[in-house]
């Protein structure tokens, strides 16, 4: 290890890793996640996790591999709909779930990453998302009350980093791992380029090296898609049409 700088992800994750812990998992369906850290701790069977993500990946990729694993006991997410395991595992009652409206969700951990304890919003109110929770009016209109969230480990996926873990995230891929890398008591980046010291533009950094504990430049991406939804070109189309 040179300073945040590590080998790989099972040089990130040693000494951090603990049956019972609840883990933060950057990513939007397979779009940025980080694959080698997921990887790394399916590795070290580690059980019983508490798992704050989005959604669950797929059967076989992303944190369905865990899931495929038996080592996640609970998640806390806001669209699981592509895991058959996970719907599986649900409705046989092996494994919790909290599932939280996507906005609420990302609210969730932006507040916990800022040190905001709680906060109201109208998403919810008057459904089950708001049972067992306070409800409050403002201003004529009635606010459910929604916990910040915050883990033990938060786990991300970048673009580019440089030794001080500066982070630089690529479109899409940005989504949910900027607010869960603030989030983290611990936070570990896998990237896929590691330049010089003072090489980003600091007005194109998205995450600030404050907050990033080990990074490690990760190698062979899958970077899968999820559904892949194609249609016929256009010459194809025209070549079997009748004239």
């Amino acid at each position: 290890m040179t300073g945040k700088v590590v080998r790989d992800a099972t040089e990130a994750l040693d000494g951090l890793l603990r049956d019972g812990m609840t883990i933060m998992a950057g990513g939007f369906g397979l779009c940025g996640i980080p694959e080698h850290l997921i990887a790394g701790i399916k590795a070290s069977g580690v059980k019983d996790l508490t798992v704050i993500s989005n959604n669950c990946g797929v059967d076989d990729f992303g944190l369905g591999i865990l899931l495929a694993n038996g080592q996640i006991r609970k998640m806390i997410s806001s669209y699981v709909g592509e895991n058959k395991i996970f719907e599986r595992m649900y409705l046989a009652g092996e494994l919790e779930l909290e599932f939280n409206p996507q906005g609420t969700l990302a609210e969730r951990i932006r507040a916990g990453g800022a040190g905001i304890p709680a906060f109201f919003t109208k998403t919810g109110v008057g459904t089950m998302v708001a049972e067992g929770k306070e409800v409050r009016e403002f201003d004529g209109e009635k606010y459910v009350m929604e916990r910040g969230l915050t883990a033990e480990l938060s786990i991300v996926k970048a673009w580019k980093a440089d030794p001080e873990g500066n982070l630089v995230y690529r479109k899409s891929a940005r989504n949910f791992n900027p607010m869960i890398a603030t989030a983290g008591k611990t936070t570990l980046v896998e990237v896929e380029e590691l330049v010089e010291q003072g090489a980003l533009d600091p007005d194109q950094i998205h995450t600030p090296g404050l907050y990033v504990d080990r990074l490690f430049v990760g190698h062979h991406f899958e970077k899968r898609i999820e559904r892949v939804t194609t249609r016929p070109r256009a010459e194809t189309a025209l070549a079997g049409e009748e004239v």
